[in-house]
């Protein structure tokens, strides 16, 4: 999450104290991501080391003011203008997570996936209820437009996410049954060459004259087909 641009983008609207940008930030995007005084402090000195902000005096109140500068201005407009890299994503606890769960002695990874669905589950259900809210308030005309606009983006973001999610969640679980399924009947087909060569080496040693016709097996009545010759 870019602070540093987001701060700029707020003062494009005009000079403000840092626990107002805090305010406002946390409006336009529902608290999804709450930030601290000392955080939008920490911030604006280094946009005004950078030359992106200044100081403008303060207000009646004795607040000390920022103003963002063409040099802000020119920073603002090409992250607008930009695509969000993707190139390189960020770390994904999830991902990880189920990663490091692949193997992992003593952890059951489908309980650790059924674990997570529900909680994306309920979350997408809360997304959406605060979705519902946010178009009732709009519809109204309850709210500040501008800023139920910027949260109903916001909140419709991470609803299609957990979607995504969600949808992944039951992807992975898939996709280790079948590698289980798969493993399985590989063993087996091993056990059962196996065994089949020990009887053939026993029946070697025998060396019966006459051998019994034995009835076909399971395979063989499905298939229609019998190892032995027609008669």
């Amino acid at each position: 999450m870019s602070i540093r641009h987001g701060l700029l983008a707020l003062l494009e609207h005009g000079p403000r104290y840092g626990s107002q940008l805090r305010t406002e930030f946390e409006s336009r995007t529902g608290s999804t991501w709450p930030l601290n005084v000392g955080q939008v402090y920490t911030t604006l000195s280094r946009l005004e080391r950078d030359g992106m902000v200044e100081q403008s005096g303060e207000d009646d109140a004795g607040h000390a003011l920022y103003a963002i500068t063409e040099a802000g201005r020119g920073e603002l407009r090409t992250w607008f203008e930009k695509p969000v890299d993707r190139t390189s994503p960020a770390r994904d606890e999830l991902a990880i997570k189920l990663a490091m769960a692949v193997g992992a002695p003593g952890v059951d990874i489908r309980a650790v996936i059924q674990s997570q669905r529900r909680h994306t589950v309920k979350a997408m259900q809360d997304y959406t209820r605060l979705k519902a809210q946010a178009i009732t308030a709009l519809e109204s005309g309850a709210a500040q437009e501008r800023d139920d606009v910027a949260w109903l983006l916001v909140l419709e973001q991470l609803i299609f996410q957990t979607e995504a999610e969600a949808r992944w969640l039951d992807h992975c679980e898939a996709r280790l049954i079948r590698i289980s399924a798969s493993a399985g009947a590989s063993t087996a087909t091993g056990a059962g060459r196996a065994a089949g060569g020990t009887a053939a080496a026993a029946g070697g040693a025998a060396a019966p004259a006459a051998p019994p016709r034995v009835p076909a097996s399971s395979a063989e009545r499905v298939t229609g087909r019998s190892r032995g010759p027609r008669r």
